[in-house]
């Protein structure tokens, strides 16, 4: 049994398909990035695999559990870190709590933290490169920080598997290339699966494993070079889709209000040499 299994999944929210007849399968701790233009149902994916959200017809297991019939096993199991997590921003919460609150609530009353708990969001809080700032303010920190916090929340229960939606949003280029490595990392290293939504298909290109590519239906799925060609990007954002070059160096598409960053160009020798790759 895969880490994650869909087979024919349809989503839907008050008579309209979010998802249709999507089928895929992560085999093996890995990287997958999840790419689509907005609306695309990416998010109801995620949803969909944490047990938020109940298809309309379809399998899926999630470490061989169904998350329909058991959400909470699942949800012990597996690291998710949505779209938009609030934080009361009045609450002069410091960043240690932010992590042992993510811990604590996995548990049945009554939630005290033990030892081996501050311990644990200690290491995490190390992992993601935070150590120093346990007892500052969440909400003096960096978007970037913040993120960085919110993913060791994810971290701190010891997952198999993390769910990220759109976790580089609100962060600049150095930021996000930080959070991708130590992801990067997280798989190579500790073994735990990624599956994460973003905008930014250049992410797909330098860090994954695996691309699905979602338009309502699955387009593609597999290698980043097999995923992202010209026809299947066209399929996912239209024929309207143009590209430019940022001042960073990084190819971006526009189509329909929807901006990505992937064409073939990124793969090339110019391209790498404006990014400063060797």
């Amino acid at each position: 049994m895969g880490i994650v299994v869909v087979k024919d999944l349809t989503v839907e929210y008050e008579g309209v398909i979010a998802l249709e007849d999507v089928s895929l399968e992560v085999s093996e701790p890995s990287f997958t990035v999840v790419l689509g233009p907005n609306g695309a149902g990416k998010s109801t994916l995620l949803k969909t695999l944490i047990g938020f959200i109940r298809p309309v017809r379809g399998i899926v297991r999630v470490l061989g559990i169904d998350p329909t019939k058991e959400p909470y096993r699942v949800r012990k199991l597996v690291g998710y870190l949505p779209q938009r997590e609030f934080i009361e921003r009045d609450i002069p919460i410091k960043v240690r709590d932010v992590i042992l609150f993510g811990l604590l609530a996995r548990r049945p009353p009554p939630r005290v933290a033990t030892v081996r708990d501050l311990e644990k969001v200690r290491e995490v809080l190390k992992i993601v490169g935070l150590e120093e700032l346990a007892d500052k303010r969440f909400d003096e920190l960096s978007g970037g920080q913040q993120q960085r916090v919110l993913i060791a929340r994810a971290l701190v229960s010891d997952p198999k598997l993390l769910l990220l939606d759109e976790p580089l949003s609100a962060t600049d280029v150095k930021t996000q290339v930080s959070i991708l490595e130590l992801l990067r990392e997280l798989v190579d290293e500790r073994n735990v699966s990624v599956i994460m939504v973003t905008h930014d298909v250049s992410v797909a290109v330098e860090y994954s494993d695996y691309v699905a590519l979602l338009n309502r239906r699955l387009l593609a799925f597999g290698k980043p070079g097999d995923v992202l060609t010209p026809s299947n990007l066209v399929k996912a954002y239209g024929e309207g889709l143009r590209m430019f070059l940022t001042k960073e160096g990084r190819v971006m598409f526009i189509a329909d209000q929807h901006i990505c960053d992937f064409c073939e160009y990124c793969r090339s020798r110019e391209w790498r040499r404006r990014r400063g790759a060797t």
